[in-house]
């Protein structure tokens, strides 16, 4: 049995209608003492956005929580966005302009 992990999950969402262009974004981080972080970034694009840390005890509760986030952002209209990177991690510049390495792929 293989565990599913999700390095860095990319999200957007644009309506040039309703003159909307945003970003979420989804990571699984350790923390210093153990636990394990789902982390959170949302924002408009090209700004600076906010970021939020969930604390859990284990992995497989952060990748529940992370798989609940992406239903819902998914049904509020996000899609995912595929970097076209051959490596886990890439220094392809993240849509929210923080200067973080951004990655959509998930390894097994």
């Amino acid at each position: 049995m293989s565990e599913l992990t999700v390095q860095y999950l990319v999200l957007e969402r644009r309506d040039p209608a309703r003159n909307m262009a945003r970003f979420y974004v989804l990571t699984i981080e350790p923390t210093l003492f153990g636990d394990t972080a789902l982390v959170r970034e949302w924002g408009r694009l090209g700004g600076r956005g906010r970021r939020r840390l969930d604390l859990f005890d284990g992995h497989v509760q952060a990748v529940e929580a992370l798989e609940s986030w992406l239903k819902r952002k998914t049904r509020r209209g996000y899609v995912q966005q595929h970097f076209p990177c051959a490596e886990p991690v890439c220094n392809t510049p993240q849509a929210g302009g923080s200067g973080q390495k951004a990655s959509a792929s998930i390894s097994k």
